[in-house]
């Protein structure tokens, strides 16, 4: 159901085949592709304020930061603790390779001056497990690098919201965690029982649960996520799960996510897409969470939105809870929530639509509009009880390149999309078509590598690129059609 995706897919972010919101990650990832493991963390300066601290002690796009007050500079978290000094010692190494260390000072509340390539100087933590639902083993061939690597790092959980299991953490690591006080983290927890969470994750699996503890025994915050697999960790495992987790105050919510698999893996052949099944998790976390709004003022653990679109396909729009039971949507990017707040936003723009409508008629054109099979139940009933009903028509589109369950927005490839696009204009002709932005990256491709332009030119059709939100992408098919 989630719309969101990014060029990063890595086994924390993509659990569930729900990728959390990791456009910034991608710098991340792409900088620990190029560094490796670094055995000595150095930050490269990519660009330097005028008249900084940085730019008067000469720093250039190019140099290296290496310490801070003779401490290796890691990563960005360092940068924030370190740096919060007026006065600060800067071990470099400049762009002709000579080294040595420079004294900088600052006025209070001024910035240092520096950008630095990425969050990571030391390269990426990656995952150690064998996690049976793993879903960069789904992912084709020619799959690029980027959407491969498997990471674990609490560094990246906390700065840009990857989840991470905890397996791979060392005393150091606790300890660092515990001394910068980095919280809150996203844990992947999945389930409870050990020889359950042997079975799911691998050998490491109680590593992971006796870091948490002793890290919520800290003081240290998490946002916890179970990836849901039909007769493995759903019913009384759920149940023991979540009773494990309410016990640890710190936990502050549990997000449940459907088991996601493609067509490139033959280990899985179904998830929670049947009504029955659907229905029975939403229906059996509810209990939990009536307890919890009465103890902690909101539901604490949530199904994501697929549960609540495969359990009640037929009166989605009458079954989503409500926006004040997602509080500040913390799970957001997890695909809780989504289409609540996408509904509520469509149903705030009726001036917007009003207007679009007019700007379609006058220019008499239709526009398609491309999503995923995940907004079937919603998107369509929205548009069809609007005035831009007939005007802008929701293109569905099928994911092939994934196959298996894939059907979220942010998942579509170019090749899809242009197939659908053209097949649509065989039969009944296509004006104008227009794709959300979730399914570009940061360089404005998609997951199979294609840009709008080509896109437009394999499908043989106009196509261009909008926002994501009714409030916004509206305005901008009005002017769009307008020119």
């Amino acid at each position: 159901m989630a719309t969101l995706r990014e060029d990063a897919i890595t086994c924390s972010s993509l659990d569930g085949a729900l990728p959390a919101n990791v456009r910034s990650y991608e710098g991340a990832t792409a900088h620990a592709a190029r560094t490796g493991s670094c055995a000595e963390p150095r930050a490269l300066v990519t660009g330097v304020a005028p008249e900084s601290p940085a730019d008067d002690a000469g720093f250039t796009p190019g140099c290296w930061v290496l310490t801070v007050d003779g401490r290796p500079l890691r990563d960005s978290i360092d940068w924030m603790w370190y740096g919060s000094d007026d006065e600060l010692e800067i071990g470099y190494e400049d762009t002709e390779g000579d080294r040595g260390t420079v004294v900088l000072y600052r006025d209070e509340g001024e910035d240092w001056g520096f950008e630095f390539d990425g969050a990571l100087y030391d390269g990426i933590r990656l995952c150690r497990n064998a996690c049976t639902f793993c879903f960069m083993r789904q992912l084709p061939d020619e799959a690029r690098d980027t959407l491969v690597l498997r990471d674990d790092d609490y560094r990246l959980s906390f700065l840009q919201g990857t989840f991470v299991t905890l397996t791979n953490i060392t005393p150091a690591d606790e300890a660092r965690i515990i001394e910068q006080h980095i919280s809150p983290l996203r844990f992947s927890l999945h389930c409870i029982t050990p020889e359950v969470r042997s079975a799911v994750i691998g050998r490491h699996a109680q590593h992971g649960i006796d870091v948490a503890e002793r890290l919520l025994d800290a003081g240290i915050e998490l946002h916890a996520q179970i990836v849901l697999m039909p007769g493995v960790n759903d019913g009384e495992e759920l149940r023991r799960t979540l009773a494990w987790a309410y016990a640890h105050p710190g936990i502050l919510n549990v997000g449940i996510v459907p088991l996601g698999f493609t067509k490139h893996q033959d280990r899985f052949t179904e998830s929670f897409n049947d009504e029955a099944r659907a229905r029975a998790v939403v229906e059996g976390i509810a209990p939990v969470q009536e307890r919890a709004r009465e103890e902690r003022g909101h539901p604490w653990v949530y199904a994501s939105d697929e549960f609540y679109r495969n359990a009640y396909p037929r009166d989605l729009l009458d079954r989503l809870p409500s926006a004040s039971d997602y509080g500040s949507f913390d799970m957001f990017e997890d695909g809780i929530g989504i289409v609540r707040s996408f509904v509520d936003d469509w149903r705030a723009s009726g001036e917007a639509a009003e207007t679009c409508a007019q700007a379609l008629r006058d220019a008499g054109v239709r526009v398609l509009f491309v999503a995923g099979c995940a907004q079937r139940e919603f998107f369509a009933p929205l548009v069809e009880a609007s005035p831009l009903a007939g005007l802008l028509v929701p293109l569905f589109v099928e994911n092939d390149y994934f196959g298996g369950n894939v059907d979220v927005t942010g998942l579509l490839c170019g090749c899809d999309i242009a197939r659908a696009l053209r097949e649509e204009n065989e039969r009944a002709g296509v004006d104008v078509a227009v794709v959300p932005k979730v399914v570009f990256n940061d360089d404005a491709v998609t997951l199979d590598d294609m840009d709008i332009a080509g896109i437009s030119h394999a499908a043989g059709v106009e196509v261009h690129v909008v926002c994501c939100n009714a409030s916004e992408f509206l305005p901008e098919i009005a002017a769009l059609v307008r020119v």
